[in-house]
């Protein structure tokens, strides 16, 4: 009988499950990374399991902009050289990350947690719309770097509405030429992201 088959519910049918909940994995990806953990402890297992601690314990959210870091406010927030009147507002951490992989913006950043979604039932409220709007005094320019979605352009545009309504006259700016439409942040590269953020255009 394979293990498959079997109707356990010990400690190795946990970790697979846990795998499979991963982004990108299903319970076969999950069995296998599961096997070859248990055939390599030392190598693999054991220092996986001190690292997961280890970042469990010491990374936390950024009480100013939502990064995650080992510092609160994070070291992006509590630089000094980075431009305090200029704001890049994304999605969310994969997308900060991507965006600090070219090395192009140096201002400071907003982490909304989300995007708007009908579908997913995700409204305002749930986002952190509100902190980016008291967070605005001393900036001239908001970079709206979200995805080019469907849901990522509403997101924009009820962003752009709360931001004029909020800080009249304040420059409004978005992600241009090198986003593909339907294109996520994250899985472009950092050329394609470095065009968008030099070709942004006014909402």
């Amino acid at each position: 009988m394979s293990y498959s088959s079997r109707q356990n519910d010990g400690p190795l049918d946990s970790l697979i499950r846990a795998l499979a909940g991963l982004p990108g994995l299903g319970p076969r990806s999950a069995r296998r990374i599961a096997l070859y953990l248990l055939t390599n402890r030392e190598k693999t297992m054991t220092p996986l399991m001190q690292a997961l601690e280890q970042t469990a314990a010491q990374v936390r959210a950024c009480s100013a902009c939502g990064n995650l870091d080992l510092s609160d406010p994070c070291r992006i927030c509590a630089n000094p050289q980075r431009a305090q009147n200029i704001m890049c507002v994304v999605a969310g951490v994969a997308d900060l990350w991507a965006i600090e992989r070219t090395g192009v913006f140096k201002g400071r950043y907003h982490i909304l947690g989300g995007i708007l979604s009908a579908l997913d039932g995700v409204t305002p409220d749930m986002l952190s719309i509100r902190a980016l709007l008291d967070r605005l005094e001393g900036t001239e320019e908001v970079i709206l770097a979200l995805s080019a979605t469907v849901d990522g352009q509403t997101t924009a545009h009820y962003l752009g509405d709360r931001l004029q309504d909020a800080r009249p006259g304040i420059k409004i700016t978005r992600l241009a030429h090198g986003v593909p439409v339907g294109g996520e942040l994250d899985y472009l590269d950092e050329g394609t992201i470095m065009t968008a953020m030099k070709s942004r255009a006014l909402v």
